[in-house]
């Protein structure tokens, strides 16, 4: 695809979970797909119908194993943030329907323990992970995504 076909392209809707323990760590997952360090925390689609809120505990609970009565939603972002994916990207993901994602971000305190946690689910999309600092976020995330975090991290800055 050419820069101006992809700039054509809408974003796909999506939401993304800031989940955080009792000590202020954030839980991260290293993507199963990508053999290199490439953190994320939870995020995904919101489906037809499906409000922002309810997408983010379906997607907590489909890539974390993580149960929404074990969670307190303390925080969501005001605006949508966007990212474009790499252009060499565009079309090996969702069909080359989306040029990136605009996601609407929330921050979730963890209530549970980390026996709780499980990263094996039916679809799953992390090999490992692990509570990071949230100062440490933005180095681990892959470049593309860094813009997004660090607003991530600005809107809840109050929280952590």
């Amino acid at each position: 695809m050419t820069p101006e076909e992809i700039a054509r392209l809408p974003y796909r809707p999506c939401v993304g979970v800031m989940l955080v323990n009792r000590e202020g760590h954030v839980f991260v997952g290293q993507r199963i797909d990508n053999p290199g360090p490439a953190w994320q925390m939870p995020q995904g689609g919101v489906d037809k119908g499906e409000s922002p809120r309810d997408a983010a505990l379906r997607e907590l609970w489909e890539e974390t194993g993580v149960l929404s009565r074990l969670v307190k939603i303390e925080a969501e972002t005001k605006d949508w943030i966007p990212y474009d994916l790499p252009h060499d990207l565009v079309g090996k993901l969702w069909k080359g329907r989306y040029r990136g994602q605009e996601q609407k971000w929330f921050l979730m305190r963890f209530k549970g323990t980390d026996d709780q946690v499980d990263i094996a689910t039916e679809h799953q999309e992390f090999s490992r992970w692990k509570w990071m600092a949230p100062d440490q976020l933005i180095n681990n995330i892959v470049p593309f995504k860094r813009h997004v975090y660090e607003r991530v991290l600005t809107a809840f800055k109050d929280h952590l």
